[in-house]
């Protein structure tokens, strides 16, 4: 019976990550059909919209961040069984995105606006582009792992989860992290930049750049020497651009 409730849970949890990272998707990309968007919302003065906003950005990146950490990860599991560890963190993901789109407010002073069709285009495809790497990369290091389908599984067929081993498909031979790389298309590239998606880019965008130091130092502890190796040779973001040497 327990083994049956964390496999519906944690398909629960993934249907529901879908459906946000959809709407993500409409969200960012202020598609028509979508309710609110990051330049479609409640209308307020800047400054209450700036604190709400970053507050905003700075619960998603505390909790994406420290619920992925080892050392939170060691007391967590003392709350949560194991299996459903991950499936907790979509799904606590889900709820902090939620919550983003419930509460953002829009600052729509224009920054830049691209009124020709070849440059909308060519935003646009770079856009739908970002979000297309976003998705396969996460195919390409274990999807199903990484949204905790693979850990109910393993614990309904009582099967052991094998040592981690440092793989490097396709993206990652060009950089560490395509998965980041594509989100940093994804929230830039845009014809109509305003103030909100600005600051909603920029904080992401800082947001990402300390995950990745973070994430590197739980990288270095699980492979070591290959993962330094890896590190030296290949670039974090941005492709033929050199490995970091330390």
């Amino acid at each position: 019976m327990t083994r049956i409730f964390y496999l519906l849970y944690a398909i629960v949890a993934y249907a529901i990550f879908l459906a946000v990272f959809l709407y993500l998707i409409a969200f960012v990309g202020n598609f028509p059909g979508a309710p609110l968007t990051v330049d479609r919302g409640p209308e307020s003065h800047l400054a209450l919209a700036l604190p709400i906003d970053l507050a905003l950005i700075a619960l998603f990146g505390l909790q994406h961040s420290v619920m992925a950490r080892p050392a939170f990860k060691a007391g967590w599991l003392r709350i949560v069984p194991k299996p459903i560890e991950r499936s907790t963190y979509v799904m606590m993901t889900n709820l902090v995105l939620v919550i983003l789109f419930l509460g953002w407010h829009p600052i729509p002073a224009p920054v830049w606006t691209v009124a020709n069709p070849a440059g909308t285009a060519i935003l646009w495809s770079l856009f739908g582009l970002g979000w297309a790497i976003v998705l396969l990369s996460t195919f390409l290091i274990n999807h199903f792992e990484l949204f905790g389908l693979q850990q109910v599984w393993f614990a309904w067929r009582e099967r052991r989860e094998a040592k981690p081993v440092l793989h490097q498909p396709l993206f990652y031979r060009l950089v560490r992290h395509p998965l980041y790389a594509g989100f940093f298309l994804a929230f830039w590239a845009t014809p109509a930049m305003t103030a909100g998606h600005l600051l909603l880019a920029a904080g992401l965008s800082a947001y990402m750049l300390i995950a990745i130091q973070l994430e590197e130092r739980n990288l270095v502890d699980t492979f070591g020497a290959d993962y330094l190796a890896y590190r030296r040779t290949t670039p974090m973001l941005i492709p033929g651009t050199g490995g970091r040497k330390v």
